[in-house]
């Protein structure tokens, strides 16, 4: 076999395909001009390589990148809906307590975000604008009265339902949010995981444009771990888990009390005080890189 004229062996070759292949099950999605850099290769060998792996059924090749076939971690976005159904309504439940008029709010990627927005839909409160890279979530509350929803610019992950990458990094510097309703893959003594780089690194973008943020997860993902860490403890401003706190301090989890909110299944009180909220503020100097539905 041959690359830019120079003869490899089929060793080299199988080691290379190897490492391609523990690339794509480590970041899950990453484009072909990423792949090229990181293996030192051609674009035309990075392609004959994945064709060799979506031939083993190692991979299943997207549109200008690769995304790996482990759905036991990484299912889609419609096959998640399904899973811890109820523990997802407790927090909506509570979640949607937080919400107030004429406000500025952030909804994530995820089923527990859309679990939140359904319970909005049933009870909503107006007027308020929502920013959301959530395609499901744009498309639901779009058709309530009152609310204002913009969609991030970026590049579909079309399983997991989501807008990222730098277009909508870049879009988000537009806005500044009130609060920020977070999803995450895990947690665990250390803090809080997600299952891609490129999620995390809009999250960040999201949490430094935001006053406050509240992130959202349910007690599956509870003392379990994730590819990617995201934050620590330390930097968490709300939990809002159906975890008790006892249990999450008995494993090791250090949150402050009154930064942990328990979705009980009853109507607790906000823990987000509405003197707290600065003026919720969009581009004040014209129009937004986003797409309004």
């Amino acid at each position: 076999m041959y690359d830019a004229g120079v003869k490899v062996s089929f060793q080299v070759v199988q080691a290379r395909r190897e490492k391609l292949a523990q690339l794509l099950e480590h970041h899950r999605y990453l484009p072909v001009k990423e792949l090229c850099r990181r293996l030192g290769v051609s674009e035309a060998t990075a392609r004959r390589d994945l064709a060799v792996l979506v031939e083993e059924k190692k991979i299943t090749r997207t549109f200008g990148g690769a995304l790996s076939e482990f759905n036991e971690r990484f299912p889609s976005f419609r096959e998640r809906q399904s899973q811890a159904s109820r523990p997802k309504a407790k927090i909506a439940k509570a979640a949607r307590l937080l919400i107030e008029p004429d406000r500025t709010y952030f909804f994530d990627s995820g089923t527990t975000i859309f679990a939140l927005a359904e319970t909005f839909r049933d009870n909503p409160v107006t007027p308020i604008t929502v920013v959301t890279s959530n395609l499901p979530v744009g498309e639901m509350l779009a058709a309530i009265p009152g609310v204002r929803i913009f969609q991030l610019a970026g590049e579909l992950l079309h399983r997991q339902s989501t807008l990222v990458g730098e277009s909508a990094r870049k879009s988000l510097d537009f806005w500044s949010f009130d609060t920020a309703f977070l999803s995450a893959e895990a947690m665990n003594a250390d803090g809080l995981w997600n299952s891609q780089a490129g999620i995390i690194e809009q999250q960040k973008v999201v949490l430094r444009r935001s006053s406050r943020s509240v992130f959202c997860i349910d007690s599956s993902k509870f003392n379990q771990t994730a590819p990617h860490f995201l934050l620590p403890w330390s930097q968490v401003d709300r939990l809002l888990t159906d975890v008790p706190y006892e249990k999450l301090t008995l494993s090791g989890i250090s949150i402050e009390r009154e930064h942990h909110i328990w979705a009980s299944g009853k109507d607790p009180s906000p823990a987000i005080p509405a003197e707290d909220h600065p003026t919720p503020t969009e581009s004040g100097e014209g129009g937004f890189p986003v797409h309004i539905l």
